[in-house]
């Protein structure tokens, strides 16, 4: 019997605060989700930046065909940021914009600071995942520092729940797309996934 290989997670950090609770969190769900048996990769912007993406150089820049290299190997994308002004951190912003091919057929899961409720957020991340032929999970997951989060704690049960249910969806419903999705590769019935075959 074959043995199903372990789901590729990448967490990325949107946040270049040092102190960033949004850091917490998605190194909380990282752990998590290795104890389960995913691969997880942490993708932190503040101590891996990438420069502001041009689409005339930025691909051939020093670096980043090693992470072009992790983020296809992924089968699942965790997306933290904060919420400013109702909207994605620059940060995330722009390491989205490098990517897009890459994305095709996984699935993005979405973790928001905010003190509102980061409905905004969470739909330009779905909006992105959509843009770029991914799946989104039906729900994003919000909390605000000092009520869910403190030094670096998670302090509130129900939001701890909330981050359990995250982490079981993303490995249910990870490793069944990342399943589906190499079926379709392998294939030669028409699907969204047919452009993303190797010639």
């Amino acid at each position: 019997m074959t043995e199903t290989p372990a789901l590729r997670v990448m967490a990325v950090v949107g946040s270049l605060n040092r102190t960033s609770s949004t850091r917490a969190v998605i190194k909380h769900v990282a752990g998590q989700l290795q104890t389960l048996g995913c691969a997880t990769d942490i993708l932190d912007l503040l101590d891996e930046p990438l420069a502001l993406f041009n689409p005339d150089y930025s691909r051939e820049a020093d670096g980043f065909p090693k992470l072009k290299a992790r983020v296809e190997q992924a089968d699942v994308y965790i997306l933290g940021t904060p919420d400013y002004h109702g909207s994605i951190s620059s940060a995330m912003k722009n390491f989205l914009d490098h990517f897009w091919h890459e994305f095709a057929g996984k699935l993005f899961a979405t973790i928001v600071a905010s003190h509102e409720k980061g409905l905004t957020v969470t739909d330009q991340l779905r909006t992105v995942a959509r843009q770029c032929y991914a799946w989104c999970l039906p729900y994003g997951v919000a909390f605000t520092e000092g009520a869910d989060v403190k030094d670096d704690n998670i302090i509130n049960d129900a939001f701890a729940r909330r981050l359990e249910m995250l982490v079981h969806d993303v490995h249910s419903y990870g490793r069944a797309l990342a399943s589906q999705r190499q079926a379709d590769l392998a294939a030669s019935v028409p699907g969204f996934m047919a452009r993303h075959r190797s010639k």
